[in-house]
Parts: structure tokens; sequence; C-alpha cells
């Protein structure tokens, strides 16, 4: 099935205006999602507004958007209040600012997206940003669903990817986890040369689709084992160790790792197939008929029986 575009509009770099749609780039369908039941029959609850100080069940036309500026006070914005305060336009992917895309620190990055030309026309100039950003990032602003975001473009294979970013106000500092403060000035230099063994032994290239959900597998598996009325078996966690002495913890983390590697190498000879071994020609016997070196018996022809 073909992707659904979620959003469309347009890309602005000053003057140049490029029509794009835009498609999410997760999926989280195959995540596992719980309702709420009531127990004692197995009904789906439904959720009810209601009003503590009317004492009685609101309906949504009757609700309105309030901000609680004081303590218990509020002031109610309408819509007519929240219709000044968006932008004028809300299909503009207005970037403004273009910047190595190293340069952009993981912590504000949010939600990612994928750019792709609206229709044959705009296939060219999309083209050509594309190419022109190699290397970069542009930073902009989107108006989407009655806010504005800070957005990331940057070049991805044939098209773009768009993401949306957090606010600077709203990442929060590490200066102010006081934990931190209690970290010794000073480490045990030998104790980081056999951290970075450890750490060097499971160093390679980065597939993230060796990894999967371990826990979403088994949730699965429960669900399925409850649906086909079979009994759930838990499966067995080992517990993590206490780190008691790091330097102790660490040679046997060496120890491990060798011995995993050197039963990985034994089963992988095990998995190898073995060539049988080549059958010589047997040599004819002295006297033995006329044939030639090298010749073989005739097959021996088994009789029927009647």
């Amino acid at each position: 099935m073909p992707a659904r575009p979620t959003w469309k509009g347009y890309m602005k770099v000053s003057l140049v205006t490029v029509p794009v749609r835009v498609f999410p780039a997760t999926n989280t369908a195959g995540v596992i999602r719980f309702n709420q039941l009531h127990g004692e029959c197995q009904t789906r609850i439904t959720q009810k507004k209601r009003c503590p100080k009317c004492d009685r069940e609101v309906d949504k036309s009757e609700i309105v958007k309030g901000y609680e500026f004081e303590k218990g006070r509020y002031v109610v914005v309408g819509e007519e209040d929240l219709a000044k305060a968006r932008p004028e336009s809300t299909r503009i992917i207005n970037l403004l600012r273009f910047a190595e895309v190293d340069s952009i620190d993981p912590m504000y990055v949010e939600r990612p997206y994928y750019l792709a030309p609206d229709g044959k026309v705009a296939a060219s100039a999309f083209a050509v940003l594309r190419e022109a950003l190699a290397g970069k990032a542009g930073i902009g602003k989107l108006a989407l669903l009655g806010r504005e975001y800070l957005v990331a473009v940057q070049p991805r294979d044939k098209g773009l990817v768009m993401f949306t970013l957090r606010q600077a106000s709203e990442v929060r500092r590490m200066s102010g986890i006081d934990e931190l403060e209690d970290l010794p000035e000073e480490v045990n230099e030998a104790e980081v040369t056999l951290a970075k063994q450890v750490i060097g032994n499971f160093a390679g290239d980065l597939d993230l689709k060796e990894f999967t959900d371990e826990y979403q597998a088994e949730l699965r598996r429960i669900i399925d084992a409850k649906v086909a009325g079979e009994e759930v078996v838990e499966s067995a966690v080992e517990a993590p160790a206490k780190v008691v002495n790091l330097m102790d913890a660490l040679r046997k983390s060496l120890d491990a790792v060798g011995r995993n590697k050197d039963l990985d190498e034994v089963s992988a000879s095990k998995k190898k197939p073995v060539k049988a071994p080549r059958k010589r020609a047997s040599r004819p016997a002295a006297g033995a008929g006329t044939a030639g070196a090298g010749a073989t018996e005739a097959p021996v022809r088994r009789r029927k029986r009647a």
C-alpha cells in the first residue's frame, strides 16, 4: 500500500517556493495497546466528563479552554482568541537559517517526517534544493494544528527528511541534576583502560535491525497464549549482578567475551558442511580379466522374483 501524505503545502527558501507533501517517517502500528475494562464483566470503560461543582455530567459543547494564571483562577480563551494568535499561513515550511547537519544537538530532535515533491512540475525544483542542501540542514518554522513548530530539513536518499525540533525553553539543562555534583574529580586509569577493552570487543558497524523490542514480543507471546486458552509460563529472567569491585567486574567481562567468541567459532565450524573423502579407484588384481587399469566393473544385476 503506497504511503499517504499527512500534510500538503510549500517549502520556501528565500523567494523560491516548492510544493511538497509530508509523510510520517515512523510506524507505531505494531505497538501493543490496552483498553480499560470493567473487571467484573470485561466491558470497555467509557470516559465521562463531570463537573464536581455542578455535580453533573458535562456535554462536549459546554467545555471551553481555560488558562490557570493563579491557583484556582482561570481566564477563558475562545476560538476567536486562538485565531488571532495563529500565523498568517499554515501551509509553508519557511527555512530561515542553514547550518551543518552535525551542529544540531540530538536533544532537540523530536519527530521525523519525509518530504517529497507535490506533483511532477515541482520535482525538478525539489531535486535542485535537495542537492544544494548536501551536508546542510535548513532550520525554519511550520504552522501545524494550531501551533508553530521549529523544524530542520536535510537531504536523505532521494528525498528530504524533516525533523520537528523542541524549543530551547523545552530542553532542561543537565546542570540542574544535583547527583552529578558528587562525581569524583579523578578516575582510576587502569579501570578506564579495561573498560575501553570491554567496549572495544562490542564495537562494530551499527545496524538497528539487530535490536528487537523483546518486551513487545513477550507481551505478544502472553496474549496469544491467553487467547488460545493456554497456561502462561513466565520466562526466566537473569538478575543483573551487583557491582562490588569494578576492576573484578571488568576482568570477568573480558573473560566472558573471550569465552563467547570461542563458542561462536566452535558453532560456526560445526555448521560448515563436511566434504566426503574422495574414493580412490582400486587397482585390478594381477591376471584379473583383460580390462585395462581404470576400467570399472560391470554392475551386478539382481534377478526379479516371480
